[in-house]
């Protein structure tokens, strides 16, 4: 049996974990992309594959910078950070177009995910410090 003597910290866990999670979501979305694209009736199909590849990578992005995250892999920190601030503009026009009950915890969740990627517990885990 072996013991880690140094554990993950639970700002990098919890980051990690969602960074996973917001890689299903999109992939969920990615999947009603292939759904939409494949059954609908009239379409710019250029347009539809574009957006719909663009949800897959995404999608693996995200979850391959979960991954590297977990390994304590510093370089992935800065483009997950990147993504999460993303989500600000994204929540903003929710917000502005009347979807404020889905924009607010888009930014609560891109803020939240890019605090944990830069508290001291995590930035010592990465081996900044």
């Amino acid at each position: 049996m072996t013991i880690d003597s140094d554990p993950i910290p639970v700002t990098l866990r919890w980051a990690t974990r969602l960074l996973r999670a917001e890689a299903v979501a999109v992939g969920l979305v990615a999947a009603w992309l292939v759904w939409a694209d494949l059954t609908a009736t009239t379409t710019d199909l250029t347009s539809a594959l574009l957006v719909t590849a663009f949800a897959i990578g995404a999608a693996a992005v995200l979850w391959a910078l979960g991954g590297a995250l977990a390994r304590r892999r510093a370089g992935a920190r800065a483009p997950a950070i990147v993504l999460q601030l993303m989500l600000l503009p994204i929540g903003w026009f929710m917000v502005q177009g009347g979807m404020g009950w889905l924009g607010v915890p888009v930014m609560a969740l891109g803020l939240g995910v890019a605090v944990l990627l830069l508290s001291a517990p995590t930035t010592r885990a990465l081996g900044f410090e």
